[in-house]
């Protein structure tokens, strides 16, 4: 992955550095002091040899240094993604921990009301919203609340003039305020396919023995129905594992329409601006986070389910 990422983004058309290179001319320097100078600057010079330029790039990964920024000059890409990191990780959590929740609990619902209103109503609802892309669910969440009715921030992870950053109630509340219309986004946007895959995985249980074993054991309808839950459950884990993973890359359409400084957000301008270091910084990041999501799937689904670990 960093070597296609490598190559893919030395193939964009632009070249920031290129451009620095003509700026240092003009103000009178020559060219190979000039050249110089951008490298010294930047780290590196993207029109040398491209096997040159990835063996430096795969032995600065290696040493954990993943090169300066282009568009922050000269500070290292490891600081500006490390910084950026935790509030994309604050808003991942909240999105997607919120709408699994959310939509577990409508897809039972739904799958043992099947045949009533609330049971297609809840599935059309589910299957519109799982329809509508993420980032169109945040453009109207955005005009209607921080346009419209300024209910909440327009942008940033915590307002600097009111708390200063610390582990304390204030600071806390104010950048869950700041994080909780981009995490709605999130939870709209990916609830619809939680319901879903709830209720198929309900419906697949409901003829198993276990349940007709316990309801001629005459157990409560409340008991029942936590072993329908827990079963129905297991194969969601794992998908809300590899979530994490996955919602990383997919953060930059939320994180930009509001504003909110995370990686997606890092990754956004650093595109614009071909900022080849940033945007292979958090690009490696993007993949280690769906490399570790999978591995904590296979972790977690042999932890919860005993039948994994006797086969095993």
């Amino acid at each position: 992955m960093t070597t296609f990422t490598f190559v893919l983004i030395r193939l964009m058309p632009g070249d920031p550095v290129q451009v620095q290179i003509e700026r240092n001319i003009a103000m009178g320097m020559p060219p190979d002091q000039a050249e110089a100078a951008a490298a010294v600057t930047y780290g590196f010079v993207p029109h040398g040899p491209m096997w040159k330029q990835y063996l430096e790039y795969m032995g600065g990964i290696l040493r954990f240094d993943l090169g300066v920024s282009v568009e922050s000059q000269g500070v290292p890409v490891a600081d500006r993604v490390l910084g950026a990191m935790p509030w994309t990780v604050v808003l991942v959590l909240t999105g997607i921990l919120v709408s699994f929740l959310i939509g577990v609990v409508l897809g039972v619902i739904a799958a043992i009301k099947r045949s009533t209103v609330v049971g297609h109503s809840l599935s059309i609802a589910g299957s519109l919203l799982h329809g509508v892309p993420p980032f169109v669910i945040g453009i109207i969440l955005a005009a209607l609340f921080t346009r419209q009715w300024r209910l909440f921030p327009s942008g940033g992870v915590y307002n600097a003039d009111e708390v200063a950053p610390g582990l304390y109630f204030d600071f806390i509340g104010n950048v869950l305020y700041h994080a909780a219309l981009p995490a709605a986004a999130y939870a709209l946007a990916t609830y619809g396919g939680w319901l879903l895959a709830m209720r198929s995985s309900v419906a697949s249980v409901l003829g198993d023995d276990f349940l007709l074993a316990a309801e001629l054991r005459g157990l409560t309808s409340l008991t029942r129905f936590r072993y329908l839950a827990r079963n129905a459950i297991l194969p969601l884990f794992t998908v809300l594992a590899i979530s994490f993973g996955l919602v990383f890359g997919g953060s930059i359409f939320i994180e930009r329409i509001f504003n909110y400084p995370g990686l997606g957000m890092l990754l956004f301008s650093s595109i614009g601006s071909r900022d080849y270091s940033m945007m292979s910084g958090a690009f490696l990041m993007i993949t280690v986070a769906v490399i570790v999501a999978n591995i904590l799937a296979d972790l977690l689904y042999s932890a919860i389910d005993p039948r994994v670990r006797r086969q095993a």
